[in-house]
């Protein structure tokens, strides 16, 4: 039996609920083998963020080279990376690999701390995302990133074909409450598809961007083509939010059992 092995190189969440431990959680889920890469710690629970330290870009680098040098992904991931400096270490750690590659542009905790300065989004752009099999913007991001106020359909169309032109094959920009009923919008090879979902109206969503590139993630190292791994991710968030359970006084995380 082959076992296939996916990598996040992303933030620890010692609560579990997102970050690298939400990515674990979902590639096991997903029947694959996860291994990670750790960017930066995090003091967060489901109430808040309440401090974050930078690994050092080197050390991260380091921990990249032990991975790949032993085990080989068949698709891999990023979710929080903060700072220019560590974004061009990531960049060029992953230049030369062949596996696809998701990219979860974090900025923004779902409490609202930020997760990227500034400079950072400008360097992401120009060497993360034209390595990207698909980026994983949530609406936010994308008006970030873009300049684009996305709040509906047709602006996440738009922010979608924008960031699409800056190099990555695929570009998921996704709706979220309150946004064109749980519609996230594909871009990529020629095509348009919106994904939909049932509208659940919860705040146990904790992690759940996480997840989302997570399984994206998963479903690319099992094979499936990006829309497939998409609809298929799109599908498995859906039921992990719904049957979420109630953990923590504050932002429940998603149910990964």
């Amino acid at each position: 039996m082959t076992t296939r092995i996916a990598l996040t190189i992303a933030g620890s969440d010692p609560s579990g609920g997102a970050g690298l431990q939400a990515d674990l959680k979902t590639f096991h889920r997903h029947g694959v083998y996860g291994s990670s890469v750790v960017t930066l710690l995090t003091v967060q629970n489901t109430c808040g963020v309440t401090n974050v330290l930078a690994l050092d870009p080197d050390f991260v680098a380091s921990q990249f080279e032990s991975v790949v040098s032993d085990l080989s992904p068949a698709a891999a991931k990023t979710g929080a990376l903060g700072s220019s400096a560590m974004i061009r270490q990531v960049a060029a750690c992953l230049a030369s690999c062949a596996f696809p590659l998701v990219v979860d542009p974090v900025m923004i905790s779902k409490h609202g701390h930020p997760l990227m300065d500034d400079d950072a989004v400008g360097v992401m752009n120009k060497l993360l995302f034209p390595l990207a099999t698909i980026i994983t913007p949530n609406r936010f991001e994308a008006s970030r990133l873009t300049g684009v106020d996305v709040n509906d359909l047709a602006s996440m169309k738009e922010a979608a074909k924008m960031l699409h032109d800056r190099g990555p094959k695929y570009v998921l920009v996704k709706g979220g409450p309150g946004i064109a009923d749980a519609c996230d919008v594909l871009v990529g090879e020629g095509t348009l598809i919106e994904v939909r979902g049932d509208v659940i109206d919860t705040d146990r969503t904790h992690g759940s961007g996480c997840v989302m590139s997570a399984a994206i993630t998963a479903n690319l190292a099992n094979q499936m083509d990006a829309p497939e791994a998409v609809a298929a991710a799109k599908a498995m968030v859906t039921q992990a939010i719904r049957t979420a359970p109630k953990l923590g006084k504050g932002i429940s995380p998603l149910n990964l059992l």
